[in-house]
C-alpha cells in the first residue's frame, strides 16, 4: 500500500508547464498528428486547426518526470500506433438511451457524428443543440468565437485534439432559457482490427439568466468483445457561463478495460453564475481527466462532486484545478477514490486564491477507500492563498474497510462479502446521490453493486 498526502502548495503557471514540453520532435506524437490532420477543412475552423498543428509539432508526450505527470505513466500508450477510423458499422446504443433524454441526445461515434442515432426533437425554442457541420454559417461564425479560447488550449493533449477537429457538440442555451430536460451527449468508441484514436469536441455556451443539465458520457458497445477493445479517447469540452447562468453537469467515463482516456474540460464562469459538476470515472486501463475552472466574475458557485473507482490494473488520474479570481465566491469540492487489487488512483486538486479574491469560501476533500494492500493512492490536494480575508480549507483521508463494521453488520446476519460490498455502496452513494438525472443514479448504483474482484490481493 502506497500513500502520499501533500497539502503544501505548488506554484501555478502555465509558462513553466508549457514550456516543459516544447523540446525535440515527438516522433510518436508527429505520428499522431499525421493521422488526425489528414482531413481538411476550410475558412475559420482550419485556421484554428493549423494554429493548433503547429504548436503540436514543437511539443511532447508527457512523461513522469515532469510534476504534473509524475503519477501517470504513458510508456503502455506510446507502444500502440492508432489509427483515426470514422467509418464504422454503427452501434446498438438502446442500453444507453436515458428516459429523461429520449429526445434531447446527440451521439457521436468514433468522433464522428451519427444523426440516426441523436435525437434533439424534445428540446424548447432558444436552444441549439447540434454537430457543428450542421449549424447554419451565422451560427459558426458565434461559435468560433469560443471554440478553442478556453484556457490552457495549448496542452499537448487538448492542442492535438483541436488540431484534428472536424466537427463538435455544441450546445447552446440562449439567454433567459431554462432547459428542463437534460441534454445527453453520447460519445462511442468503436475499435476496428487495429487499434483506434477518436477526439470527440463539445462546446456548451449558456447565456446569461440561462439554466441547464448535461450529460456527457464515454464508453464502448460494452459487450464481452468491446471489453477488451484497445483504443484512445482524447476528449475536450468547454463550457462557458455569463452572468448569472446555471450549469450543472455530469461526465461519466466508462471505456474497455484495456482502453486509454485522456480528457479536458475546461470552464470559464462569469459574474453570479453557478456550475455543478459530477465527474465519474469507472472504466479505462488509464484514463485522465483535467477539470479547470476560471472564475472571470465575482460572486460565482462552483461545485465539484468526483468518483472514481479502479481495480484490476487500471490507473484512474483526477488533476483539477480552480482559479478564483474575483471576491465572493464559494467553491466545494469532494472527490472520492475507489481503489482495489493492484490499482491504482491519482488525485492532484489545487485552488487559487490570488489577494483579489477577497471573502471567497472555498472548500476541499479527497477521500480514499482502499479495498487491497496492493492498491495505491496518490493525493495532493493543494490550496495557494494570498488573500487576508477568506475562509478556505483542505484535506485527505486514506482508509481501508473497518474490521468493526463488518463484524457488526456480520452480527445483523449479512455475510461477510454482502457486508463489504454494503459498506463500498454507502461511500459511494454520496456522490451518486447528488446526480440531478434518477436514471443516471441508478446506472451507477447497479454498476457499483455488480463490480467484483475489488478486494482481491493477487
Amino acid at each position: 500500500m502506497t500513500i502520499q498526502v501533500s497539502p503544501s502548495p505548488m506554484p501555478n503557471s502555465d509558462t513553466v508547464e508549457l514550456t516543459s514540453t516544447l523540446l525535440d520532435k515527438d516522433a510518436y506524437l508527429t505520428g499522431l498528428l499525421e493521422q488526425v490532420t489528414a482531413t481538411k477543412t476550410v475558412g475559420w475552423l482550419q485556421e484554428l486547426r493549423d494554429r493548433a498543428t503547429n504548436w503540436v509539432r514543437h511539443a511532447t508526450i508527457p512523461t513522469n518526470r515532469e510534476e504534473e505527470w509524475r503519477f501517470t505513466d504513458l510508456s503502455e500508450l506510446r507502444k500502440l500506433q492508432f489509427q483515426v477510423d470514422g467509418q464504422v458499422k454503427l452501434p446498438d446504443i438502446s442500453s444507453l438511451i436515458l428516459p429523461e433524454a429520449a429526445h434531447s441526445r446527440l451521439v457521436f461515434v468514433n468522433g464522428v457524428y451519427a444523426s440516426e442515432l441523436s435525437a434533439v426533437a424534445g428540446l424548447p425554442s432558444g436552444v441549439v443543440v447540434s454537430n457543428l457541420a450542421g449549424l447554419a454559417e451565422s451560427k459558426q461564425q458565434l461559435v468560433s468565437q469560443y471554440l478553442a479560447k478556453a484556457e490552457g488550449a495549448q496542452e499537448v493533449f487538448t492542442a492535438l485534439n483541436t488540431a484534428g477537429i472536424c466537427d463538435a457538440a455544441v450546445v447552446w442555451v440562449g439567454k433567459n432559457v431554462m432547459v428542463e430536460t437534460p441534454i445527453h451527449l453520447v460519445f462511442v468508441a468503436v475499435a476496428g482490427e487495429t487499434p483506434v484514436i477518436s477526439q470527440p469536441r463539445c462546446l456548451v455556451v449558456a447565456e446569461s439568466g440561462s439554466q441547464v443539465s448535461l450529460i456527457e458520457e464515454y464508453t464502448n458497445r460494452q459487450d464481452a468483445k468491446s471489453a477488451k477493445e484497445v483504443y484512445l479517447t482524447n476528449a475536450v469540452t468547454e463550457i462557458w457561463l455569463a452572468e448569472n447562468a446555471e450549469v450543472n453537469h455530469t461526465r461519466v467515463e466508462r471505456e474497455s478495460k484495456e482502453a486509454f482516456h485522456v480528457g479536458k474540460t475546461a470552464i470559464a464562469q462569469a459574474r453570479d453564475s453557478r456550475y455543478t459538476c459530477h465527474a465519474i470515472s469507472l472504466g479505462g486501463k488509464l484514463s485522465r481527466h483535467n477539470l479547470e475552472v476560471l472564475q472571470t466574475g465575482e460572486q460565482t458557485l462552483t461545485v465539484l462532486n468526483g468518483l472514481t473507482i479502479v481495480y484490476g490494473n487500471q490507473l484512474a488520474d483526477t488533476h483539477s484545478a480552480i482559479a478564483l479570481n474575483h471576491p465572493y465566491s464559494t467553491s466545494r469540492q469532494l472527490h472520492k477514490c475507489i481503489v482495489g487489487d493492484r490499482a491504482h488512483g491519482v488525485f492532484n486538486g489545487k485552488v487559487f486564491v490570488p489577494k483579489l479574491a477577497q471573502l471567497t469560501n472555498a472548500t476541499q476533500l479527497n477521500r480514499n477507500l482502499l479495498l487491497s494492500s496492493k492498491a495505491r493512492v496518490d493525493t495532493k490536494p493543494q490550496l495557494e492563498i494570498t488573500a487576508d480575508n477568506v475562509k478556505c480549507a483542505h484535506g485527505a483521508t486514506v482508509s481501508q474497510l473497518e474490521d468493526d463494521e463488518i463484524f457488526y453488520l456480520q452480527s445483523r446476519g449479512i455475510d461477510e462479502n454482502d457486508a463489504r460490498n454494503l459498506l463500498i455502496n454507502a461511500f459511494a452513494t454520496e456522490i451518486i446521490n447528488q446526480i440531478p438525472i434518477s436514471s443516471v443514479q441508478k446506472i451507477l448504483l447497479n454498476i457499483v453493486t455488480n463490480l467484483k474482484s475489488l478486494t482481491t490481493d493477487n
